[in-house]
């Protein structure tokens, strides 16, 4: 019988026989192009369990819930949703899988564009319990995540290299997009944009081929009409373009009260160790808020299609449904208002009580309710106003607040035609768009998904020099060939050493490992060849401070502003316990940095 062992040697075998295959018969990009097809399949495949798996939960659920009246088991599911899924990431997974996209820049900007395996599936799984059960949440971030460790695996499967890697990740990521919201161009925008993967042929074909297959998959599978049924009732016309700028403006407001809310929630969870208190204060937060506002259950992409196709007052009643407002018309504006104030607690409930999920459907939520309450007080106002459909302004808003909370204006002008076939209101799409963008950038450098990144310097940008600093290693940047020396060693001593040396740099080095002193050649060149000095010196008194130490850990620009600020040629590396590991020089950072540089332009 075979072992586990010798299925892996099997496995590893056949992987070795295509790797040999494919050095012989293919291209580098024509096998980079065939693995884009695969990470497009898997991650459409993914992204159709994932919302099967939501759908037959939440339905299994609520189905049987009263439409009249008031829920209680609103208060019960919510808590029963995260408390599964924090059992399911602590027992099984023994990972943090939450903040997916920000974990994908992470992994491109300092991780050589590896993700953890597990990241293939769990985060469908852990998703999926925490939706069906309420969480106040979208599924697109995790199966993001899915799609990008897809990526990430296949290529280290096949020993690709670090620039290929990254491609496969942006393939991943553009895949789970296209599948998931059957959107091809918004898969390939959301990739360039939010990922930040440069444009370049080799990168833009396997972004489209992982996108085409990825929507043909989902197309087989639940057909090719959009994700949100919408009809153009009133074509644009030019004076409505006041309107639509008021409302990018609003929704960009509306982004940065979503970010900074979120990130403010998010600081007092982060001050809680204990799960289980998570649990209890996130779990009573968001049941209670859904107990009190029912639009708040799971991805809130039934009160967006009502708004998007309601035709009057009781179409878009239907709202209040499950709730206390239950018939009460006259309050919509009411509900959706406080539905708009509160939704950013329960997303962040959710996910800091242990639930997993993203902010792709929040957003959506938000812009449209934002659209259409800024189109109904623009209507009812008494200023002498053209009038505005209140169905096209909500779907306007979802792409201001998308744009405004991702910082990616291009994503939410694509994003929103696809999902909802509205390519008529492209110029309004990008006016509002644009004027949300252009509002939070004014207070908000980074987005909710980079941001944490930023501040830490481990952002990979646009920004070619920025970009090739964040992609070198400091690990492969450690020289660690120099022959160490103790303080208590005779200048006679040293002299030896010297003469074994291959370097003009001696570290003097104590017994628990940290860096005492240097000592260079050039210093000590006139006491080499005075034999009777050699018992009266020792590397103690021979030793010169270092001009500057740098942690391992520190980004290569805070290394290279070290070198500017000691005019050094050479600094010495320490890791977290101040114990000596190496020099790294400015030659070696060049080097490296013109090697890395080509690698990333070349196509």
């Amino acid at each position: 019988m075979r072992t586990n062992q010798d299925r892996s040697n099997i496995i590893y075998r056949i992987i070795d026989k295509i790797i040999l295959w494919r050095e012989k018969y293919m291209s580098e990009r024509q096998f980079i192009v065939l693995l884009s097809f695969f990470v497009g399949i898997s991650t459409a495949l993914a992204s159709i369990l994932m919302k099967f798996l939501i759908h037959q939960i939440e339905t299994l659920l609520t189905n049987h819930f009263d439409n009249l009246g008031i829920n209680w088991l609103y208060l019960v599911y919510p808590v029963v949703g995260i408390w599964l899924t924090g059992l399911f990431v602590r027992y099984i997974v023994k990972d943090d899988i939450g903040h997916g996209v920000t974990k994908i820049l992470y992994a491109i900007s300092r991780n050589q564009s590896r993700i953890k395996p597990h990241n293939s599936w769990t985060s469908v799984v852990a998703s999926s319990i925490t939706i069906g059960f309420g969480g106040s949440v979208g599924g697109e971030a995790p199966i993001v995540l899915t799609g990008s460790a897809i990526g990430s695996h296949m290529g280290q499967t096949f020993k690709l290299d670090h620039k290929n890697l990254m491609v496969l990740v942006g393939c991943g990521a553009a895949g789970a997009i296209a599948g998931i919201f059957k959107a091809p161009i918004a898969g390939v925008v959301f990739t360039l944009e939010v990922l930040m993967l440069d444009l370049t042929m080799h990168s833009l074909l396997p972004l489209l081929v992982s996108c085409a297959t990825a929507t043909c998959v989902t197309y087989a599978f639940t057909g090719t009409s959009a994700m949100f049924a919408f009809n153009l009732e009133e074509p644009f016309v030019v004076e409505r373009v006041p309107a639509s700028i008021m409302l990018g403006i609003c929704c960009g407001f509306l982004s940065l009260y979503f970010t900074r809310a979120m990130n403010s929630f998010e600081t007092v969870f982060g001050k809680i160790k204990n799960p289980y208190q998570k649990l209890a204060l996130g779990g009573t937060v968001l049941s209670v808020l859904i107990f009190l506002f029912p639009s708040l259950y799971g991805e809130g992409y039934t009160l967006i299609d009502l708004l998007l196709t309601g035709k009057n007052s009781v179409d878009w009643g239907e709202v209040m449904d499950r709730s206390m407002f239950y018939g009460k018309d006259h309050l919509l504006l009411v509900y959706l208002g406080l539905v708009l104030l509160f939704k950013v607690f329960a997303t962040t409930a959710t996910n800091g009580g242990g639930g997993c999920g993203g902010t792709f459907a929040p957003s959506l939520f938000l812009g449209c309710i934002m659209g259409f309450i800024f189109a109904r007080l623009w209507n009812t106002s008494s200023l002498d106003l053209i009038n505005v459909p209140e169905s096209n302004y909500s779907l306007l808003g979802m792409a201001g607040v998308m744009s405004g909370v991702m910082h990616a204006p291009l994503t939410g002008i694509f994003l929103i035609a696809e999902l909802t076939g509205g390519y008529d209101l492209f110029l309004p799409l990008m006016i509002v768009s644009l004027s949300s963008y252009l509002t939070i950038i004014a207070f908000e450098p980074h987005s909710i998904y980079s941001m944490r990144l930023a501040k830490k310097g481990e952002l990979l940008t646009h920004n070619k020099d920025a970009s090739i600093m964040t992609l070198m290693s400091m690990d492969d940047l450690i020289e660690k060939d120099f022959l160490k020396v103790s303080p208590e060693m005779t200048l006679g001593e040293l002299v030896s050493v010297i003469a074994k040396a291959k370097r003009n740099l001696f570290p003097v080095v104590d017994a628990a490992g940290v860096l005492r002193g240097i000592i260079q050649l050039d210093d000590v060149r006139n006491l080499i060849f005075r034999p009777e000095l050699y018992h009266r010196f020792l590397c103690d008194r021979l030793m010169t401070p270092a001009p500057a130490r740098i942690r391992n850990t520190e980004s290569m620009a805070a290394v290279m502003r070290r070198f500017d600020e000691t005019n050094a040629w050479s600094l010495p590396v320490e890791d977290s316990n101040g114990r000596f590991l190496g020099f790294i020089s400015k030659s070696r950072v060049f080097s490296t940095y013109r090697q890395v540089l080509v690698d990333f332009s070349q196509e």
